[in-house]
């Protein structure tokens, strides 16, 4: 009787079941794939079909091509485009020209749109403004943005109807004019640098003869005939120092002489030298003006920091190109020792004597050992 005792106040307690663990996450999609249909079939024999309007919004299956027809579809495009390119090449040698310099220029315009965007991304990431970033970067932004503002005007005559056949047209006879630097050839990037060039030297007589007139109402005499004797020097052939230009740089920060002051045709003068156009208003002449003239200073800070001696051969000159010197007669060990100079004047001038920043660019490059034959 004691023995069937536990036996009988188990059997008096109420049904308890064992907890059961569980169930691990499934993370095979072959498993997930066989639950789902599952429980489809579980709802559809509790449930019923859906109704047809729940059935409609179903979302559609996704169509994809399998690997290898695609892979096909790319390799029939390519060789529709060779041989497309091949006929051209064949019987339109001209066209065929155009047609590669459209094709790499499209190429490299998505390219450094690509790098500009992720330039974007890191200022707007890391908290930093233009004039902080390096040499390259700094360089790149600057001239996707007046790659930019040149195509502007064209976007805007190939807004209405049919007009895209006029911009055609424009840009076969008007490269220079309407076509960005991307979609030249070589040969017409060389052509269109000394087109320009020749149009810049055009103006460094005239400012040359605007600070002529500006010295004659400066008030320290001493400066006054210092900076006389500089300009003489210039226009007979003779090359400037430093030292001579850092001499005269408090007048460039002074009354008539520095940039808020210059007279109307100083400044359009200038505009000419840094490639902007002169027609436009006086006041936005002289903003835009200023605005390059920073803009270089900032390179310039950020090239000081690199070292001239890490750039390659065609940085150089295009770091010549920029500051108002011709590069194309010189050789790179020229171009170095030019930018030196221009490096030791530049970084040592402030913000307010950006006068003597842009009349320098025509004080240093026109009589420069080399430049012209």
């Amino acid at each position: 009787m004691a023995a069937s005792m536990p036996h009988a106040a188990t059997s008096a307690l109420p049904h308890v079941t064992a907890a059961r663990p569980l169930p691990l996450p499934v993370t095979c999609p072959a498993a997930k794939m066989a639950l789902c249909r599952a429980g489809r079939c579980g709802a559809l024999r509790l449930w019923g079909p859906a109704p047809p309007l729940l059935a409609a919004l179903r979302p559609l299956p996704v169509l994809s091509l399998p690997t290898k027809a695609s892979s096909r579809w790319a390799l029939g495009a390519r060789w529709l485009r060779g041989r497309y390119e091949r006929f051209l090449q064949r019987s339109f040698p001209r066209l065929y020209a155009l047609h590669s310099a459209f094709t790499a220029g499209l190429e490299a315009l998505l390219a450094d749109a690509r790098e500009v965007r992720q330039i974007r991304q890191t200022m707007a990431r890391e908290g930093l403004s233009a004039a902080q970033l390096n040499y390259r970067d700094m360089e790149r932004l600057r001239q996707f943005r007046r790659d930019v503002l040149k195509a502007v005007p064209v976007a805007l005559i190939a807004i209405p109807p049919f007009a895209n056949f006029l911009v055609l047209l424009l840009m076969y006879f008007f490269p220079r004019q309407f076509l960005i630097r991307h979609f030249w050839t070589p040969r017409q990037q060389q052509q269109f640098s000394e087109e320009n060039h020749s149009a810049r030297r055009a103006a460094y007589a005239a400012v040359l003869s605007c600070l002529d007139t500006a010295v004659q109402s400066l008030p320290e005499q001493r400066l006054q005939h210092r900076l006389r004797e500089l300009c003489l020097q210039v226009r007979r052939g003779r090359h400037p120092r430093v030292a001579e230009l850092c001499a005269v740089r408090a007048l460039f920060s002074g009354p008539a002489l520095r940039l808020a002051e210059l007279r109307a045709a100083h400044v359009r003068a200038l505009s000419r030298v840094l490639f902007l156009t002169p027609l436009l208003p006086s006041v936005l002449v002289r903003r835009r003006l200023r605005g390059h003239l920073l803009e270089i200073r900032h390179l310039d800070g950020a090239l000081a920091r690199l070292g001239l001696a890490q750039l390659s051969e065609e940085e150089l000159r295009a770091a010549c190109y920029l500051r108002g010197l011709n590069p194309s007669q010189l050789s790179a060990a020229q171009c170095r020792a030019w930018l030196e100079q221009w490096l030791g004047l530049s970084c040592m001038l402030q913000a307010s004597e950006a006068s003597l920043l842009a009349n320098s660019m025509v004080l240093l490059s026109l009589n420069y050992a080399g430049a012209e034959q």
